[in-house]
């Protein structure tokens, strides 16, 4: 009975410590997958800024219904036209819609003073994202111009510019700290799986003198990592998806950056990711162990 008791207390000791591995894996991947929702984020961000970058088409006074169709239907028809939902995202704005927007803006009618509209009627063209360097939208301004009818074309080019630069500079940081960031989860993630394995090191020197082959002795060590991998990525993926839901009740209008499928392709590169590094990690330790003379396990 005390013998039996004996036998499997050392079975206990010498079991593989999941729990800390486990734990270990999962707040990894967290802080991973908090990085991959900022890059989601940013980049939802990103094109809502660019949906706004738009350019004001001033048409002639003395133009006729005829005219300003067929300016419609020119400008529609360009490439650099954005679309949404297959539709061109151009709108027209009449001039008298123009001076009420201004006066509730600025609480002054001008037209009491100056007995006449000056403004002139519109159309709002949005551009295509790859077309908004500011180089294309001054060939872009320089082509509209050109349409007979069209007075004058302007867009915020100062504003332009400015998201241009800052979007690069955001995106090479991102980058830059993802790259960082992933090392240092691989590293940390591997020396928890070592120091798991390290009291394993005698189980396995034991199977290699019983004439145990590496494939037999590495391969529950290595399911057992996989699993611990995909169990710590669905762990990171709830904690995620809870704090998300937290974000989106506290803070007003972050839900319109939710991309629920952009969600669900993080949440499966996290399950991929932990299996993946679990396995290599394992790998790697199992590997070193059965390569180590008697002298050096001690």
């Amino acid at each position: 009975m005390e013998k039996d008791q004996r036998s499997k207390k050392k079975k206990k000791l010498g079991s593989y410590p999941y729990t800390s591995v486990i734990f270990s894996i999962t707040l990894a991947l967290f802080v991973i997958g908090l990085f991959g929702l900022l890059l989601l984020h940013t980049n939802r961000l990103t094109e809502l800024i660019k949906d706004n970058i738009e350019l004001q088409v001033y048409l002639d006074k003395d133009i006729t219904d005829n005219q300003r169709i067929q300016i419609q239907k020119t400008l529609s028809s360009k490439d650099y036209a954005a679309e949404k939902d297959d539709e061109v995202q151009i709108s027209f704005v009449s001039k008298e819609e123009a001076a009420e927007e201004f006066i509730n803006e600025t609480g002054e009618d001008f037209s009491s003073f100056l007995g006449e509209n000056p403004l002139r009627d519109a159309y709002v063209l949005k551009i295509a994202s790859e077309f908004q360097k500011t180089q294309k939208l001054d060939s872009i301004k320089q082509d509209i111009e050109g349409v007979s009818g069209v007075f004058e074309v302007e867009y915020e080019k100062n504003m332009v510019e400015s998201i241009n630069e800052n979007l690069a500079t955001i995106s090479l940081l991102l980058i830059g700290f993802s790259l960082i960031l992933l090392i240092a989860v691989v590293i940390l993630i591997n020396n928890t799986i070592k120091l798991a394995l390290f009291s394993q090191r005698f189980l396995i020197r034991s199977m290699q003198l019983v004439g145990a082959k590496a494939s037999f002795i590495q391969k529950p060590f290595l399911w057992r990592a996989t699993l611990h991998g995909i169990i710590s990525g669905i762990f990171a993926s709830a904690l995620l998806y809870l704090l998300l839901n937290f974000a989106y009740s506290k803070i007003n209008n972050l839900e319109k950056l939710y991309e629920p499928d952009k969600l669900l392709i993080l949440f499966l590169a996290l399950f991929i990711l932990g299996a993946f590094i679990g396995f290599m990690s394992t790998y790697r330790a199992i590997k070193k162990y059965l390569k180590m003379s008697l002298d050096e396990l001690y």
